[in-house]
């Protein structure tokens, strides 16, 4: 904002204290030429001489000046002084209006902020509901595998005694077969020399 002819940029607050000496100053005045004028009285009650009385008045015209001089530069610190209070007025409605846009916006972010929170609490509680399902199943999956190891296991012993079954009795066949062939063979020769014996005993005869 510009700066108003013979106003400085000091505040309201200058401008108070100037006007404040000013009226110090027009007081002053006023009583100086209160008193000149009592002295005036007297001179002529006690018939003071031309040069006196001229002297006075003439100092008296000279204060009169000056009060006028000070009145008018009064009156131009009380214009200014009215400005900077409308100015002042004017920032100060400005700045209510921005506050409170202010505060709406703020109001504004914390609600979404608040939203936003909650949002973030569901995911989380969601995701550790998750995480805790997730840990159970690799539980469950980890027993499984344990059991599908044990009964694995057992397959294989079940499998390497079959085998020790099999094999047990694949040599049990073979020595039965043997004792078998041995038998036959036994029973052959046997039978053999029977028949031999019999064709002897005819011829002896």
């Amino acid at each position: 904002m510009a700066t108003p002819l013979g106003w400085s940029q000091g505040g309201s607050g200058s401008v108070c204290l100037a006007f404040d000496q000013l009226r110090d100053v027009i007081e002053s005045q006023e009583e100086l030429i209160h008193q000149l004028r009592n002295v005036m009285v007297l001179q002529d009650e006690n018939f003071v001489s031309k040069e006196e009385f001229q002297a006075v008045e003439k100092k008296l015209v000279e204060e009169k000046a000056a009060h006028a001089k000070t009145k008018a530069l009064l009156a131009k610190e009380e214009e200014k002084l009215q400005f900077a209070l409308g100015e002042v007025e004017v920032l100060s409605k400005q700045l209510e209006k921005e506050k409170l846009a202010f505060e709406k916006a703020l109001s504004s972010v914390k609600s979404r902020a608040l939203q936003e929170t909650s949002k973030k609490d569901q995911l989380i509680t969601k995701c550790n509901e998750i995480e805790s399902h997730i840990i159970k199943q690799e539980d469950i999956l980890n027993g499984k595998e344990n059991e599908i190891k044990e009964l694995q296991q057992v397959i294989s012993q079940q499998k390497q005694i079959f085998r020790n079954h099999v094999s047990d009795y694949r040599i049990q066949k073979q020595q039965e077969n043997y004792m078998a062939q041995v038998l036959d063979q036994k029973h052959k020769k046997a039978s053999g020399m029977r028949q031999a014996r019999s064709h002897q005993r005819p011829r002896e005869k």
